[in-house]
């Protein structure tokens, strides 16, 4: 193989690749990128973990020897960092071996040869759908700093996507840690009907996330069956991320969200978060809960800490219901006030020992339920 290509393409695609490969492997070619030039004058660089991969196919200066290798991504990719600016970067292999020419600068890298390369076989992708990756990342952002990282419930490791027909075909992403919940619904996109219930992991939804940074104005097209997703971005030649699916089953969520619940508190997200924010500053490992003492019109932020003291605030809110106190972690709240970019945000109460039930308005796609603690 012998190619030349510009170091900002090579860059590029290599800070895509190179974070689905771990740094530490029990399988050394897993610490590789697979590099393939074609005749026509185009490389394709593949990265994988075995339960996720990734493909980008980028345009070569010039391609005079077709062939394919793999070389260890990390080290490919520090290289081409610290390469001149605006420089072109020959690749050429020869007695296993990479040649990485740059300017003056030369490298001599050791490699595997690509047959011992494995490939996630993606089989039969019945549903197919787009949607825009602006909608697809706010998917995201909404839901998954709720995902658990308990691995024994390896079931709730990721985001949970499922179809349902309620007053409307609806697409809905879901997280839980068992502690907090986070729904985002969206609209059915054309082609989703009939699709099966299917758990994103979170290393999956992580590098999803990274490259949607970059396409914020095109669409994302979604193939998925029961094991397997596919999210191909900037149609044929961009970048495919393929990824395993968690195989299990989610739990019945809808069950945890909260109904009947009767009092109504509507506060400014912004001050909120804050107040949380400045009262848990002296919350310790033992003692992260806030009380909130709610009373008409006004909410009471206490934090009491045996090492280190009491903290207390207030905020004018609205609330009209019978005075009561409750309970929740500081860090979860913070996370869901966070996600609200609005004025106003509506909790709806029951007691100190029900679920809490927070969202932007009625009609917002987001959804949150946060269990309470005791104080």
């Amino acid at each position: 193989m012998k190619a030349t290509i510009e170091r900002a393409t090579l860059l590029r695609c290599l800070s895509h690749v190179q974070s689905v490969v771990e740094r530490r492997n029990t399988i050394p070619i897993l610490s590789n990128v697979l590099i393939e030039a074609g005749t026509d004058s185009s490389l394709k660089v593949m990265a994988t973990d075995l339960d996720l991969q990734v493909v980008e196919h980028m345009a070569a200066a010039s391609v005079d020897e077709p062939g394919a290798i793999t070389v260890s991504a990390h080290l490919l990719f520090d290289i081409a960092r610290k390469l001149p600016e605006g420089s072109q970067v020959s690749l050429e292999t020869a007695e296993n071996r990479m040649g990485v020419k740059a300017g003056r600068s030369r490298f001599k890298l050791p490699t595997l040869p690509r047959d011992d390369f494995p490939m996630i076989v993606e089989g039969d992708l019945p549903t197919r759908f787009a949607l825009p990756a602006k909608t697809l990342a706010e998917l995201i952002d909404r839901t998954r700093f709720a995902i658990s990282t308990e691995e024994t419930r390896y079931y709730l490791n990721g985001i949970f996507l499922h179809v349902s027909d309620e007053d409307q075909p609806v697409l809905k992403a879901a997280a839980t840690d068992g502690h907090r919940l986070a729904r985002f619904t969206l609209p059915r996109p054309d082609g989703a009907e009939g699709m099966p219930d299917v758990i994103v992991p979170r290393k999956a939804v992580a590098e999803l996330r990274k490259l949607l940074e970059e396409t914020m104005d095109s669409d994302v097209q979604i193939d998925l069956s029961a094991s397997k997703i596919r999210f191909t971005f900037g149609g044929t030649g961009g970048v495919v991320l393929t990824s395993k699916l968690i195989d299990g089953t989610f739990p019945d969520y809808s069950r945890v969200i909260p109904t009947g619940n009767d009092k109504l508190l509507r506060v400014d997200p912004r001050s909120f978060f804050q107040g949380v924010d400045r009262v848990a500053t002296i919350a310790t490992e033992k003692t992260r809960a806030v009380k909130m003492g709610l009373e008409k019109d006004k909410v009471t932020l206490t934090v009491t800490s045996p090492d280190n003291g009491t903290a207390a605030e207030e905020l004018s809110a609205e609330y009209s219901s019978e005075p009561f106190e409750i309970g929740f972690n500081a860090g979860y709240l913070k996370d869901i006030l966070s996600q609200i970019d609005s004025d106003t945000v509506e909790l709806h109460l029951a007691d100190a020992g029900a679920p809490t039930l927070i969202r932007k308005s009625e009609d917002a796609p987001a959804l949150y339920v946060l269990m309470p603690m005791r104080v």
